[in-house]
């Protein structure tokens, strides 16, 4: 086994390890979701916490961690009637984000259980994992059929395996854990409801604090082994002091006056639900068992919710995690009991590494004091200055006539566009795909493991062979030629590549506003069928490619946000970028099929001698490979020019105006567009 770096020896990172401790004191907090920039050491702390978990008594033999004390009843593994118990190292379970189904919940014997009905299961991840620790990297881009299993294991405490009438249960209580990088996208509310607590990490930009990390992680990649061994007695020391706390915990009391500030404060932030108060009031009494006291106080009601509350005030993809802590201090502040009184002569923390030691991490981090450490649990940097959402450069030749940018109007729900016929792409929400989920259509034999049975065409293909394979008993004689795979429908995501005009004809009447508004619908609408989506702009003589494209769709919107308008229409070039952009996707990516998405008034001002001819040349080409294409008009006034509804007669897809794009309005554009492929097509 190699060796992991240790945590005591983690630089900065206040919020993130204490985070991680208050779950490993209280399991009950509901995990942690680790939400930052990439190289900021996110997963090597993660790692780290599992050598400080105490061992895990189990039962010996018990492929589901069943606690010789309390044995699961319907373990599949039981009963354990007297069992042996024995020990052994809590685990951390690692969730590859390109698992499979059966990976993960595990896997029934389907050719034993209907010849000789016997569950025969092997376990998965969940059962893995269970009464240890569960960690996703890159959580945010798991699968969804994942993470609904990930949900209901997560809300139940036990994950059910369920094929053509045979039925498994075990027990799967974990420490949740998981990593992302918001760029790449955001969760579902769902699962993001389901961490307990949240950090946000970026890299330190004190000069002193990366010279620290630097010489401490080339010492680890020099000599591992020799580099642990000189934290050892700091990671003994946080092991014991984790333990006494689990000890402690039992002991702590949460008076009336930290409830009352608790639901104050949930109240007071609009936070949905309940399960924020619960997972405060866990957090608060953790928090005090880890400081050593038996009673929980303002203080740690406060730093709680700095934990628990901010992934919670989300209302849409766009909002930027967050909480306003002069607002949470007036809160505690008007709803202020009387707090525990304590004894000047106790020592209000058991020994063990605490913030001025070589580990650090130890007790609760100073809110706004001393310098930046590697993480305070908000980014040094607002989201606009970010690199991830700086605005685009200024397209060349853009000249005088540029304007600046503009605010966007109130999006709106806009309906489903869909790409026409039948995908084998990433699981999502638009478009028709053949997957693993969904209704059944039919029935293939399997090309290597079979992972969703179809009974009847299993039954039809064996029931032939029954008297020449010699059955005698009620039990039907299945092989393995007899097995048959259920083929399925459901949807796919797509890749909604949007090529906005931003010359100076769609800054006239105020348009661009209301264009804006527009693209920010779709962009909403693409985050909740889990799309990739890339951003285009097109103006003076040339186009740039705002953002690639990517599963962060608020990315897409701060880009949208700042872009500015002026200059010509190079209707081509923008189209041509369009083109190398979807190139270079589908080599990427083959599976995922592409919606294009022009948002433009079709004029056509600039890119050479005969400007309309060249956009007409660079439609073509999309319309030859077959490209799924909308052509958002918006021109306005009393006389329009018709100019967006010849782009998409070229495209080979179909134009709809800004207003039509509202709610039940354009009802008929996806049976327009899937109408006018197959008349495509067949011309």
């Amino acid at each position: 086994m190699s060796t992991r770096y240790p945590f005591t020896a983690v630089v900065g990172m206040d919020d993130l390890r204490l985070a991680l401790l208050l779950n490993a004191v209280s399991p009950a907090v509901g995990g942690v979701l680790v939400r930052g920039e990439k190289g900021t050491a996110k997963s090597t702390a993660v790692r780290a916490l599992a050598d400080l978990l105490p061992v895990v008594p189990v039962v010996a033999g018990c492929r589901f961690s069943c606690d010789p004390s309390s044995p699961d009843a319907g373990c599949p593994d039981g009963p354990h009637d007297a069992a042996q118990g024995t020990e052994r190292s809590a685990r951390m379970v690692e969730l590859p984000v390109g698992a499979s189904e059966d990976r993960l919940v595990g896997a029934l014997d389907i050719e034993k259980a209907l010849a000789e009905g016997v569950k025969a299961f092997e376990p998965g991840l969940l059962a893995a994992a269970h009464r240890g620790i569960l960690y996703v990297d890159e959580v945010n881009l798991l699968s969804d059929h994942l993470i609904d299993h990930l949900l209901d294991a997560a809300a139940m405490g036990a994950s059910h395996v369920e094929r053509e009438g045979v039925s498994v249960r075990h027990a799967a209580r974990f420490l949740l854990v998981g990593t992302m990088n918001p760029e790449e996208g955001e969760l579902r509310p769902q699962l993001l409801d389901r961490f307990g607590l949240t950090v946000e990490v970026a890299a330190s930009r004190v000069p002193e604090q990366r010279v620290e990390v630097v010489r401490r992680r080339l010492a680890f990649e020099d000599d591992p082994a020799a580099f642990a061994a000189r934290w050892a007695g700091e990671e003994a020391g946080l092991r014991e002091r984790i333990i006494a706390a689990r000890d402690l915990l039992p002991k702590v009391v949460l008076g009336d006056a930290a409830l009352l500030q608790i639901a104050a404060t949930c109240a007071a932030f609009e936070v949905d639900g309940m399960r924020a108060d619960i997972v405060m009031a866990r957090a608060a009494t953790a928090l005090a068992a880890w400081d050593g006291r038996t009673e929980a106080t303002s203080e740690d009601v406060r730093q709680a919710a700095l934990l628990a509350l901010p992934h919670r005030r989300r209302r849409n993809p766009f909002d930027a995690p967050g909480l306003d802590e002069d607002k949470l201090d007036e809160t505690l502040e008007q709803f202020k009991g009387e707090e525990p009184q304590t004894d000047p002569d106790e020592d209000p923390e058991p020994d063990g590494p605490g913030d001025g030691g070589p580990g650090g991490g130890g007790g609760i981090p100073p809110q706004g004091e001393g310098p930046a450490p590697e993480s305070d649990g908000v980014p040094e940097e607002s989201p606009a200055e970010t690199p991830a959402e700086a605005p685009a450069s200024a397209p060349r030749g853009s000249g005088a006539g540029e304007r600046a940018a503009v605010q966007a109007a109130e999006p709106f729900r806009t309906k489903m566009l869909s790409v026409p016929g039948l995908g084998e792409g990433a699981a999502g929400r638009r478009s028709r795909a053949r997957t693993e989920h969904g209704r059944t259509t039919g029935a293939t034999r399997p090309r290597g493991t079979l992972t969703k049975l179809h009974l009847a065409a299993t039954v039809q293909a064996a029931a032939p062979h029954q008297r020449a394979r010699g059955r005698t008993g009620p039990g039907l004689v299945v092989r393995r030629d007899d097995l048959r795979q259920a083929t399925r429908e459901g949807r796919e995501g797509n890749l909604v590549l949007f090529a906005v005009d931003a010359s100076g004809s769609m800054a006239a009447r105020q348009r661009m506003s209301a264009v804006k508004g527009a693209v920010l619908s779709l962009l909403l609408d693409a985050y909740q069928r889990r799309d990739k989506v890339g951003l285009i702009t097109f103006r003076g003589r040339t186009a740039d490619l705002a953002l690639p494209p990517t599963s962060s769709v608020d990315a897409a919107a701060a880009r949208l946000e700042k872009l500015p308008t002026g200059g010509r229409t190079p209707l081509s070039a923008g189209l041509l970028k369009a083109h190398d952009v979807l190139r270079i996707e589908r080599l990427r990516d083959p599976s995922r099929r592409p919606l294009l998405v022009v948002v433009t008034d079709g004029r056509a001002t600039g890119g050479g001698v005969d400007p309309v001819a060249l956009a007409a040349r660079a439609a073509r080409l999309h319309a030859a490979e077959g490209t799924a294409s909308v052509v958002v008009d918006c021109e306005t006034g009393h006389v329009r020019l018709g100019l967006a509804g010849s782009l998409a007669r070229e495209l080979g897809g179909t134009a709809v105006t800004l207003d039509e794009l509202r709610a039940d309005s354009i009802a008929g554009l996806v049976r327009d567009v899937q109408a006018e492929q197959t008349t495509r097509r067949a011309a």
